[in-house]
């Protein structure tokens, strides 16, 4: 039998690719007016291990349970970091998740390629960025042209490394999960998103979005943060 917990939990947000914590700036206002506790990570988008590494140095940091909230890669990265003992609950936004010893890369690849990769462009150095275009066209779509702009702006640069980088740890085998499903997503396919959905036997909402349902669809987002607050707080 759980143990019912006292604390209220910090609600631990981490970004995806392409992307900093500002991407969360919809959804943490009414968050904190819901009175809880959250912290929005910075990933350095370098690798998988990096990533987690980072997240967790937050999870240290705060005090009591933890609800991790993931929004596209970021999804790899809680199910790998939620494996901390003060993770009590996961969220994935429009995200990836999947089984030990799979990768981004392999799973994008199992469907029909996403409009928005079509727009990736190499720095030579290692790292790749997605265009303006592909974010006015195919990653928020259904967001102003000049909010799409300010993402592209902002945008961190992702190792083209973390394509390979593979899950060893699979949180959501042994807590609950929610997942918000964006079903007009250009960037990472709705089918893949349900598919990990099932995988996981999350709790479904789906949400007629773009990949930016943090954005134009917070509300939604906000209440699956929610459910999941309220079952950490349970135990």
């Amino acid at each position: 039998m759980s143990t019912p917990s006292t604390a209220s939990p910090t609600i631990v947000l981490v970004h995806g690719a392409w992307a900093d914590g500002s991407s969360w700036s919809a959804v943490i206002p009414k968050l904190l007016s819901k009175g809880l506790k959250v912290v929005a990570v910075q990933n350095p988008l370098t690798s998988l291990a990096e990533d987690v590494a980072a997240t967790k140095r937050v999870i240290d940091f705060v005090e009591g349970p933890v609800v991790l909230v993931g929004h596209s890669w970021a999804g790899f990265i809680v199910t790998e970091a939620g494996e901390d003992p003060k993770v009590k609950s996961l969220v994935y936004v429009s995200a990836f998740s999947g089984n030990a010893g799979q990768t981004t890369g392999e799973l994008v690849g199992k469907y029909p390629a996403p409009p928005a990769l079509g727009g990736i462009r190499e720095d030579g150095n290692g790292f790749v960025y997605l265009s303006e275009q592909a974010f006015i066209d195919d990653v928020a779509q259904d967001l102003t042209p000049d909010t799409a702009r300010l993402l592209a702006a902002t945008q961190g640069p992702l190792a083209k490394s973390t394509f390979g980088d593979a899950l060893t740890k699979t949180a959501w085998r042994t807590r609950p999960s929610w997942f918000i499903v964006s079903t007009s997503d250009r960037a990472v396919s709705p089918d893949l998103q349900r598919d990990a959905a099932t995988l996981m036997g999350s709790t479904v909402t789906d949400v007629a979005s773009s990949h930016m349902s943090l954005i134009s669809h917070a509300d939604a987002v906000v209440d699956a943060i929610v459910q999941a607050a309220e079952a950490a707080t349970k135990g």
